[in-house]
């Protein structure tokens, strides 16, 4: 399922022309591979940005004593914890997909392996989340909440969204995508063949907490709460690590994951666990190493300078 000999290609696989080279399977290792522009929003470096007014408000509510958690790594329910993908070729066929949601969904049909890896397992009740990549195409086909029917000859699913990863263009204002933030969830999850082989996290990471504002910023385009605090966070609101932040005793993934908050933050994309930070599955991830970044607290944590909040 691996493909090591792809990882020298780390730092340089960039190129459009160099993604069909890029194995296939569940979880396929994505040899450092930048999934979107460089210049897109995800990929920014937001050491320099100013801080917003409301940072230590915002940063309060969620929780300035709770640590970070890492929500990948390990096993959980026996099932391995994180969201899972699945690399596909452009002759991968494509299946029918029903949604709930389908005035915010884009249509099928989606390019949906049979045995394609459903976030919690085949009879998980979470969040369901079906991520497909199309490595010759780059494309990428999103679901949540989604069920194989007939042994995966159609889908149903709540929301579903396809993004155009060589020329990427936010969703319509107000529509949600497989995430409640509008937003792609692959971009945004901490992958092996970045932390623990490429040693450097060049975008931001997708994170959670448990009561988000009746809002959004860019680049959400999405909110999911009743709740009108402007002292709660809105959807695709950035945190980042503060620069004063003493990383020199974390050593391996830890200290990866957290120079890359410094640069690049992480981005609120889902309601969920307060300071839980995605990943996508792995079998090579030694849960030990992840462990220390849960030393690092909300209050170590500053809300990068927000643009126009939507509430409506």
């Amino acid at each position: 399922m691996k493909a090591t000999a792809l990882l020298v290609l780390a730092c340089t696989v960039g190129a459009f022309a160099q993604h069909p080279r890029l194995p296939t399977g569940p979880n396929a290792d994505l040899g450092g591979t930048l999934l979107l522009p460089a210049s897109d929003e995800w990929n920014r470096d937001v050491s320099r940005d100013e801080v917003d007014p409301l940072s230590d408000a915002i940063i309060a509510s969620i929780g300035a004593d709770k640590g970070l958690h890492e929500d990948f790594g390990l096993v959980w329910k026996g099932q391995p914890g994180g969201i899972p993908y699945h690399v596909v070729s452009g002759a991968q066929p494509k299946v029918p997909v029903t949604f709930r949601y389908a005035d915010e969904s884009d249509p099928g049909p989606y390019p949906i392996p049979p045995n394609v890896w459903i976030e919690g397992g085949p009879q998980g009740d979470g969040d369901r989340h079906v991520l497909v990549l199309d490595k010759d195409n780059w494309k990428l086909y999103e679901l949540f909440h989604g069920f194989p029917i007939d042994g995966g000859k159609s889908w149903k699913a709540s929301s579903g969204a396809v993004f155009d990863l060589k020329n990427p263009k936010p969703r319509p204002a107000g529509w949600t995508s497989a995430d409640a933030a509008g937003l792609p969830i692959l971009p945004g999850l901490a992958r092996y063949d970045e932390i623990c082989v490429a040693k450097k996290l060049a975008h931001a990471l997708r994170f959670t907490v448990k009561k988000s504002r009746r809002a959004y910023v860019s680049p959400a385009t999405h909110f999911a709460s009743p709740h009108k605090d402007e002292n709660l966070p809105p959807m695709g609101m950035r945190v980042r690590l503060k620069a004063s932040f003493d990383t020199s005793k974390f050593t391996g993934a830890a200290k990866v994951i957290l120079e890359g908050l410094k640069t690049h933050g992480m981005i609120l994309a889902d309601n969920g666990s307060d300071w839980f930070i995605s990943g996508a599955p792995d079998e090579r991830w030694v849960h030990d190493e992840l462990l220390p970044i849960r030393k690092v607290k909300g209050g170590d944590l500053e809300v990068v300078k927000m643009g126009p909040v939507v509430t409506r």
